[in-house]
This record gives C-alpha cells, structure tokens and sequence, in this order.
C-alpha cells in the first residue's frame, strides 16, 4: 500500500492538508518520521530508511536522487519508490496544486506496489 514520506523541502503542511482532504490517506513529514532523527541525511540513507518501513519518498530532489535510482538500478538495491516532482510544473510553494496532485495519485495508485517505481507528479494529475 502507498505510503507517502514528504523530504524536508516539502513543508509538513502539505501532509496536514492531505489528511484533511482525505482522511486515512498515509502521509509522514521528514521532520515527522522517527521523530525527524533522519532530517539532513545523506539520498542513500533516507531511502535505505524509508525501504525499511515501506515508504515512498516525496520529493523535489531529480539533481542528486536520480543519479543514486541509476546506480541502484544497475547494483539490483531496491528502494519503495520515489515520486518526483518538477518545480516547474508544480512550484514549491503552491500546496494546494501538490496536495490536489498526490491526493488524486492516493486514490488512483494506493493499492499499487511501489517497489523500486518511480513516477514524475504533474499538475495535471488532479
């Protein structure tokens, strides 16, 4: 089942507002999660961390993560899916377009398995 972890570039408003929006979505703010013990570590780490607990990470980061899914693609490591998202698509600071497009892909993807998929979030996708 989906679970969302939002990195700490996406404010924990987003996860407040999703929830609100729709009850028993599964959202967890970075700063949230492990009591935000995983704030500021290093791509390979948080989504070593974020596989343990089956979560798919959230995130604005294509310049540092991308790069670490291809190495892990080609080592076969496994990871519980990444969605990115373009800032030039859905601007950072416009949480009702990001919160419109992960609810609309709760409800169409949340029995989907997440395993090693990644997936690029539009504004169109709400």
């Amino acid at each position: 089942m989906l679970h969302f972890l939002t990195d700490e570039h996406i404010s924990p408003t987003i996860s407040r507002e999703l929830l609100k929006r729709i009850p028993g979505v599964k959202i967890t703010a970075l700063s949230q999660w492990r009591g935000g013990d995983l704030m500021g570590a290093d791509d390979q780490r948080l989504l070593q961390e974020a596989e343990k607990d089956g979560l798919t990470l959230v995130t604005y980061d294509q310049r540092t993560i991308r790069p670490l899914l291809k190495d892990w693609v080609e080592q076969n490591v496994s990871h519980s899916g990444v969605i990115f998202v373009d800032e030039k698509t859905i601007r950072p600071n416009d949480f009702g377009s990001l919160v419109k497009a992960l609810g609309a892909l709760w409800k169409s993807e949340t029995r989907s398995s997440w395993k090693n998929r990644v997936v690029f979030l539009r504004a169109g996708d709400n």
